[in-house]
C-alpha cells in the first residue's frame, strides 16, 4: 500500500532535480561562442569522451554555445575542485592501491551500470548486443568476482557494448540541444542531461530503498567512482591543458566529437 506515495516521492523528486539544473543553466545562459570547458567527470559519457581520441576531421568548425555563460564558471568550477580535492585524493588513493586494484574497482563499476547498458540497446533494437550485456554481468558477477575481473571477455569473447539514453536520443536524430558544462558531472548538452537522469532512474535501489539511503549511497559510490577513475587517468588532463591552446573548446570539440562518433558506430553496427 506504501509503494505509491513512495515511487510519487522519487519521481516528484527526480524531476525536481532536472529541472532546477535546467533553470540554472537557463539563469546563466548567454548568447555568446564557446572559449573555454571543464575535463572533471563522474558522467560515464564525459569519462569515454576524454578517455577516447576521437577521428580526426570531425566537428572542426566553430561550435555554437549560447550557455556560455553558465558553462565557463562552470568549467573553472569544476577544475579548481579538480586541482583541490579530487587530484590530491586520486594521488593519496593510487599511492596505497595498486594499478591492478584499480583496474579491478573501474570494472566493478562498469559491471554495476550493467542496466542503463542492456535497457537502451533494447530501445535501439539491438537484441544481440542487450543480450550480451544480460551474459556479461551473469558471468562477471559470479566468475569475476562481482566484477572486478572480466572473464566474460577474456574466456567467452564477450565484449561490452557501450550505450546511454543519450545516445538513444541521438540514434533516433531527436536533437540534443545546447552544449551544457554541469558542476561536479563535467561536459554534457540538454539531451545527455535528460539522458544522464533517465538512466540514473534506472537504480533499482531508488525502488528498493528509503530514499535518504539511496542518496547518501549514491553519492558515495559517485565520489568513490570519480576517484577511481581520476587515479588511472592522473595525467591525462594535463597533457591536455599543456597542448591545447584552448581547453575549454578542446574539451568541448572532444566530448561532442566523441559522442558523434559513437552514434555513428551505433548506426552501423561496428562494436
Amino acid at each position: 500500500m506504501t509503494s505509491g506515495p513512495k515511487q510519487i516521492e522519487r519521481a516528484g523528486a527526480l524531476w525536481m532535480m532536472l529541472a532546477s539544473s535546467l533553470l540554472a543553466v537557463v539563469s546563466f545562459a548567454t548568447p555568446a561562442l564557446s572559449q573555454d570547458v571543464a575535463p572533471l567527470s563522474q558522467n560515464p559519457a564525459a569519462q569515454s569522451a576524454a578517455a577516447v581520441q576521437p577521428p580526426p576531421g570531425e566537428n572542426q568548425g566553430v561550435t555554437p554555445d549560447p550557455l556560455s555563460g553558465f558553462n565557463e564558471p562552470m568549467f573553472t568550477f569544476n577544475l579548481k575542485l579538480d586541482d583541490w580535492v579530487l587530484r590530491p585524493v586520486a594521488k593519496g588513493y593510487s599511492f596505497i592501491a595498486p594499478e591492478p586494484v584499480r583496474e579491478g574497482v573501474g570494472r566493478f563499476f562498469d559491471n554495476v551500470r550493467v542496466i542503463p547498458r542492456f535497457a537502451n540497446n533494447l530501445f535501439q533494437l539491438k537484441l544481440a548486443e542487450a543480450s550480451t550485456e544480460v551474459a556479461r554481468f551473469g558471468i562477471n558477477s559470479t566468475i569475476g568476482l562481482a566484477g572486478f575481473f572480466d572473464p566474460a571477455q577474456e574466456l567467452f569473447g564477450l565484449e561490452e557494448h557501450p550505450n546511454d539514453f543519450g545516445l538513444t536520443i541521438r540514434y533516433y536524430n531527436i536533437p540534443t540541444g545546447p552544449y551544457i558544462m554541469l558542476p561536479f558531472f563535467g561536459p554534457s548538452t540538454v539531451g545527455d542531461t535528460i539522458g544522464l537522469v533517465a538512466d540514473g532512474a534506472m537504480n533499482p535501489m531508488d525502488y528498493l530503498l528509503p530514499t535518504w539511503i539511496t542518496i547518501v549511497v549514491t553519492t558515495g559510490q559517485r565520489a568513490a567512482e570519480a576517484v577511481n577513475y581520476r587515479s588511472l587517468h592522473m595525467n591525462q588532463f594535463e597533457e591536455a591543458d599543456r597542448y591545447a591552446v584552448d581547453l575549454y573548446g578542446a574539451v568541448q570539440d572532444a566530448y561532442l566529437q566523441t559522442r558523434d562518433h559513437e552514434v555513428k558506430k551505433l548506426h552501423e553496427e561496428q562494436w
